[in-house]
């Protein structure tokens, strides 16, 4: 074998070492948890706005008002009878039941539980769950048998012109 073929073509020095020595430990174990932690405080402060946003929100819910909306017609409504509409979104099922004359009652209608859809069975004067037999009070709203612990939230509602309007959502506070 000659000697010419075991001769590293290139200066040793640079093989074994990096070519930018001096910069090699710009970034050590102490200058990465550094970088971390800085960007971890930029990242929490710059989302401080949105949560103040969202916990401004949150807190205003239960007096927020919607823009009314007609639910139906007063003479369309059996004293006994129930009618479904979305309230104070498209995707939210609400349910309004005409206790008396002059009494109304409207829900939210998906379950505290598991959010599965509440029926009026006007023979039995209960809101069902059916998923896993939860029942509530019609005159609160309140659980009174099955899974679900709190009550469903409330639609406040307004007689005005002959019609029954969505007013606002009350919602439970524990």
């Amino acid at each position: 074998m000659s000697e010419k073929n075991n001769r590293i073509p290139f200066d040793e020095n640079n093989y074994t070492h990096n070519i930018h020595r001096n910069n090699e430990r710009k970034l050590d174990r102490r200058g990465f948890m550094k970088t971390l932690v800085g960007a971890a405080g930029v990242f929490a402060v710059s989302s401080l706005p949105w949560g103040a946003v969202a916990a401004k929100e949150l807190m205003g819910l239960s007096e927020k008002e919607y823009p009314h909306k007609k639910i139906a017609d007063l003479n369309k409504i059996g004293i006994g009878e129930a009618v479904d509409f979305k309230f104070p979104g498209e995707h939210d099922d609400a349910l309004l039941i005409r206790l008396s004359e002059e009494k109304f009652v409207a829900y939210n209608s998906a379950c505290t539980h598991l959010q599965c859809p509440v029926f009026w069975v006007k023979e039995e004067g209960e809101m069902i769950c059916p998923c896993h037999h939860g029942k509530f009070d019609v005159e609160s709203g309140s659980p009174v048998a099955g899974p679900p612990r709190r009550p469903l939230p409330t639609i406040e509602v307004k007689v005005e012109n002959g019609a029954v309007y969505a007013v606002r959502v009350k919602r439970y506070e524990s």
